[in-house]
């Protein structure tokens, strides 16, 4: 071999050693039960009419929708998430090429766009189909759905955030600052603008117009630089300037946190959540989505990412986004204690669906510690007839007063007020009554409790659903599907962090990890001839 055939661009004048070597076809060296067919046919059944409507015009001698569709689900399977990866993989790996089917291979920027431009406008809609497809092909039931939430981090910075509170404090005293400069402008100018003790926006630009109106009327021209001398007109514009871009800052960050308490600002779509893992070690917060999975036999067939850290408020926009795009409706809804209130029991109720919700103080409720409160309602014997409560000494406490409470959601309860007539002289007092940020005496304070009597009817109602034999199955099965799904999602798919910014853009690239974590399930359970199982069987006592 001549050394000097090695630098040259064209590779294939030094490949001496090296020939054309049947078969040419690529089909032929990948195994038939690899799961790069399964893809190829799973997504070949899927009608993709919403995805297609994306473009403007498909370009021939590219690959297509239903292509890209199928390397970007296959790349998600094998732990490929950068676009610039699956670019290399589309150009080396045999299987990628199999799915592109003589296409050539799409660089990175085409694979991103695809993710955000056209994939995150109709992801819903394919998640959909997803599910459809598995119904018919026998592998959910349909009937129970099992739900749980996980955090995952924001590709945003971890310190830009901005809190609504700290925004709302500096907010107020900017305000006081803007009412002393408008004292000090009317005494100085002789300027009226502040009628009945309001200053609004609306004052500050007009009294901004009449100070311009000064400055035009004596001729006084701005100066700038070292060695200048400023007029007091041309300070007190300059501040006020300053003044009403501070305030229009401060209005947009709040119009952007709505009803979040915080949000970051390279992401604004991502609040921020503390982390079970933290770079810092320190429980740090940083800016995540609450990601929720809705798992059929051991299949996610609905998912959907919230704002909101907690679950709670989770359920009933996720329960309902579900029934809009889904084919089929569920009828048993089991989650865990996080989801559980009244406004969430009586929407699954008034929905004709069943609620298996583990309630907060189940397992609190086992413990010894629990069970010998005196303080606890639980543990006060309930006269429904006189509608009061009777404590350990005896007394009765009855009904004084009724509320109406108002939730986060916009939901309104009813609670009752229950108090004891005196508690003067009780040997139980002070384990009865407890908290020290009351102003009353604690000598002149008396027991009471607030009950919401619907609540304790619907938790009655589900604590004797989940405690059954088919309710405990449930509950196994949740922990084991529901959970597992994100141990999937986090370990075995080392997925631990969004790559896309915007709400969109994270729930598309969520739909795609789930298609995969799906179709990989389906592998498995088609390898193991587990096919058609729904449910795990609880193990009996011997």
């Amino acid at each position: 071999m001549r050394l000097n055939k090695i630098l040259q661009g064209d590779y294939t004048v030094s490949s001496l050693y090296h020939q054309i070597k049947l078969p040419l076809d690529i089909e032929i060296s990948i195994p038939s039960d690899d799961p790069v067919r399964l893809v190829s046919a799973f997504v070949e059944e899927m009608n993709l009419s919403d995805l297609y409507e994306t473009y403007d015009r498909i370009r021939k001698n590219q690959a297509s929708p239903r292509q890209m569709l199928k390397i970007v689900i296959y790349a998600a399977m094998n732990r490929i998430y950068s676009s610039r990866d699956i670019e290399s993989a589309c150009k080396r790996d045999i299987n990628f090429m199999y799915l592109l089917d003589g296409a050539p291979a799409p660089d990175h920027s085409t694979i991103a766009r695809f993710i955000s431009i056209h994939l995150s406008q109709c992801a819903k809609q394919i998640m959909a189909q997803v599910g459809t497809i598995l119904l018919e092909l026998g592998e959910i039931s349909g009937e129970n759905i099992f739900i749980d939430g996980t955090k995952i981090e924001s590709v945003a910075n971890k310190y830009t955030f901005v809190w609504k509170k700290a925004v709302s404090r500096n907010m107020i005293k900017l305000t006081k600052r803007i009412c002393i400069f408008c004292a000090e402008c009317e005494e100085l100018y002789g300027i009226k603008v502040v009628y009945k003790d309001q200053i609004s926006l609306r004052t500050i630009k007009r009294l901004r117009k009449k100070l311009y109106k000064l400055k035009d009327d004596e001729g006084i021209q701005f100066v700038h630089g070292i060695g200048k001398r400023k007029t007091p007109l041309q300070r007190s514009i300059e501040t006020l300037e300053e003044y009403i871009e501070k305030l229009k800052e401060y209005n947009h960050k709040l119009y952007v946190c709505g009803t979040r308490n915080s949000y970051s600002k390279t992401d604004t779509d991502a609040t921020f959540m503390r982390m079970k893992e933290d770079a810092m070690l320190n429980g740090q917060l940083k800016p995540a989505y609450n990601l929720q999975h809705g798992v059929d036999s051991e299949y996610v067939t609905w998912l959907d990412v919230f704002p909101a850290p907690t679950d709670t408020i989770t359920l009933i926009p996720f329960l309902k986004d579900m029934e809009v795009h889904l084919t089929f409706k569920y009828k048993n809804i089991v989650a865990d204690a996080g989801y559980e209130s009244e406004e969430n029991y009586i929407f699954i109720e008034s929905n004709e669906q069943t609620a298996y919700i583990k309630p907060q103080n189940y397992e609190l409720s086992k413990t010894r510690k629990f069970r010998n409160d005196i303080s606890r309602r639980e543990n006060m014997d309930y006269d429904p007839e006189s509608d009061s409560y009777i404590c350990r000494n005896g007394k009765q406490l009855t009904a004084v007063s009724k509320r109406t409470q108002k939730t986060a959601t916009g939901y309104q309860r009813e609670v009752t007020i229950y108090e004891c007539e005196s508690c003067n002289n009780c040997p139980y007092k002070k384990d009865c009554i407890k908290g020290n940020n009351c102003k009353t005496a604690f000598e002149e304070r008396n027991k009471k409790l607030s009950v919401s009597r619907k609540m304790e009817e619907k938790r009655a109602e589900c604590l004797e659903r989940i405690t059954s034999d088919y309710g405990t199955q449930l509950r196994m099965n949740r922990s084991i599907q529901a959970e597992g799904s994100f141990a999937n999602v986090k370990e075995d798919m080392n997925f631990r962090r969004y790559l896309y910014r915007g709400k969109e853009n994270v729930l598309a690239q969520s739909i795609l990890l789930a298609i995969g974590y799906d179709i990989n399930k389906l592998h498995h359970k088609i390898v193991s001839d587990r096919t058609g199982t729904h449910l795990f069987e609880l193990k009996k006592a011997s």
